[in-house]
């Protein structure tokens, strides 16, 4: 599997449709940078069918929005599977992996708050 990371941010004021913002590419996943900054990011990815994104761990809640196509996530063992339209919400500090079933687009919200857990 390669990775294709792209960070240069999207235009501001600019209509995009992202599922043609970005292009799949065969055995890979690649990833576009759509907002980063210090508060939180957002990117879109694009996973070639039966790929897996490498397992990660965030320190922060992470929002994960499928908008093509179709992947398995699994977070803490459990497996979850989205379909275009569907969204989940990864916990902060859990071990997560996205499977390709079939070619997928997704869009990932992390905001980083630093003060998860605290509610007052």
């Amino acid at each position: 599997m390669k990775q294709i990371m792209q960070h240069n941010e999207f235009e501001k004021s600019k209509i995009y449709t992202l599922n043609n913002m970005i292009e799949y590419v065969p055995g890979s996943v690649v990833s576009k940078t759509i907002i980063r900054k210090t508060t939180g990011n957002i990117s879109v990815i694009a996973i070639d069918a039966g790929e897996i994104e490498a397992e990660k761990i965030s320190p922060f809640d992470t929002l994960i929005q499928v908008i093509d196509g179709e992947a398995e996530i699994i977070i803490d063992e459990q497996l979850n599977w989205l379909k275009m339209g569907t969204t989940i919400i990864i916990p902060a500090h859990t071990p997560h992996v996205i499977k390709a079933t079939r070619q997928s687009k997704m869009i990932s919200t992390v905001i980083k708050s630093g003060y998860e857990g605290n509610i007052i």
